[in-house]
């Protein structure tokens, strides 16, 4: 069992213009695509998905964004609780609005949330963690990913936010060793 314990409630809840604010992430690691440990080989982009309790398809960890922290503290607890991960925290990779059907509220009678997404670099997979009896974790390349994604704003964030991030901060990595 873990030490570490899920948050639950809505009383620390943020709202803004009737949205629940969200924060998350798209945790994701680098492996060899070449086994032989050729030092040119390129490296291929895995991220973590994890399933969800309520229904079928791969999710990204995110949740409710708290009133005694920042997004990033709120994205980086996420992904502890949800998938048992911690790493470092990169970049703001965009935000996304979507509908729960599940968290309605009188803050939110519609279920509106606006989700603050980050790029988060894996440095350790944790044996135990909050949700670890709910949650399987998944290792997927971003093709993969992007046909397992149960919702629609998950695959624009991975596609649109998290897939652009990268390429950008590849470009600018092989423009400093040029």
């Amino acid at each position: 069992m873990s030490d570490l314990v899920a948050r639950t409630g809505r009383l620390q809840q943020r709202y803004e213009a009737g949205c629940r604010l969200v924060a998350g992430c798209i945790p994701f690691r680098y492996r060899n695509s070449d086994v032989t440990g050729d030092v040119d080989s390129k490296k291929v982009v895995e991220v973590l998905m994890i399933n969800s309790p309520s229904g079928p398809g791969l999710l990204f960890p995110k949740g409710g964004w708290e009133n005694d922290e920042t997004v990033e503290e709120a994205a980086i607890r996420e992904a502890v609780e949800e998938a048992g991960v911690r790493g470092n925290l990169m970049d703001f990779v965009g935000y996304y609005h979507f509908k729960s059907k599940t968290h309605q509220d009188e803050f939110s009678p519609e279920g509106l949330c606006k989700a603050a997404m980050f790029a988060l670099f894996v440095t350790e997979e944790l044996d135990a963690w909050p949700e670890q009896s709910t949650r399987t974790r998944s290792w997927l390349t971003i093709p993969e990913a992007v046909e397992s994604c149960r919702h629609p704003w998950m695959k624009d964030a991975l596609e649109e936010g998290f897939s652009k991030w990268l390429a950008s901060k590849s470009t600018s990595e092989g423009e400093k060793s040029s």
